[in-house]
């Protein structure tokens, strides 16, 4: 599982919405810019979660990894 982060805008959609019904359709002025976007690790995503607030049972369940597997990339023991 990725986490995508874009903050991009589309120049054509935002003049498409601006436009009158009966309007001719708008001429692009520029290429669109480039969409920017991070993936995250399996680990930076169990951190993220983790300084969230969430708890490993919920990080385990919406990465869909084994608690165990969370406990380690948090340096977690579970042994006594």
């Amino acid at each position: 599982m990725s986490i995508a982060i874009s903050n991009a805008l589309s120049v054509t959609s935002l003049a498409a919405s601006n436009t009158a019904p009966n309007a001719a359709p708008p001429q692009p002025a520029e290429q669109p810019a480039p969409q920017d976007s991070v993936t995250l690790t399996e680990a930076q995503q169990v951190y993220q979660l983790y300084n969230q607030g969430q708890t490993v049972p919920q990080i385990a369940t919406a990465l869909s990894l084994s608690m165990e597997l969370v406990n380690n990339y948090l340096g977690i023991s579970t042994s006594s």
